[in-house]
């Protein structure tokens, strides 16, 4: 079964499980940007850890991907493309990167989850695989975006 329809039928299974999930299949994408790391924030996601995420506006600006709005669907996949999980947004704000909040960070999950840490993290990240030209600024507009998780697969249908 090829990634499209994986993803078609675990909308289909979400959809079966959670009352009220729309028709229409939600974006699926991954966190980060190789397996190993995807599949670490996922297991974040799935033990309650992780409930936020930031991007970059730039990146959504060079990609033409719409930013997340609040209420929508995505379905996350896995390190090799697998759906597992279906998580609601609940709040977007678009901030400076100097500008991001302790709390924030601390929702994010990663490393200590200290402001710091995310901080040091988040500019490695985007200097590294920035899908934009200007890459990392201090002031960069972020999308931080606030979740919660809907649905999670069993570990034997992911």
């Amino acid at each position: 079964m090829d990634t499209q329809a994986r993803i078609v039928a675990f909308w289909k299974q979400s959809r079966g499980a959670v009352d009220g999930l729309p028709e229409a299949v939600p974006d699926a994408w991954a966190f980060g940007a190789t397996p190993e790391h995807a599949d670490g924030l996922l297991s974040l996601v799935l033990d309650g850890t992780k409930t936020a995420t930031a991007s970059s506006l730039w990146d959504y600006e060079a990609t033409g991907e719409p930013v997340p709005a609040v209420d929508s669907y995505s379905i996350l996949l896995d390190g090799q493309g697998r759906p597992v999980a279906v998580i609601q947004t609940t709040a977007i704000s678009i901030v400076p990167f100097d500008a991001v909040t302790e709390s924030h960070a601390y929702r994010e999950g990663e490393g200590d989850r200290t402001l710091e840490y995310w901080r040091e993290s988040h500019e490695r990240y985007w200097r590294a695989h920035s899908e934009n030209a200007r890459g990392f600024e201090p002031d960069m507009p972020v999308v931080c975006e606030g979740f919660r998780l809907i649905y999670a697969a069993s570990a034997s249908l992911a």
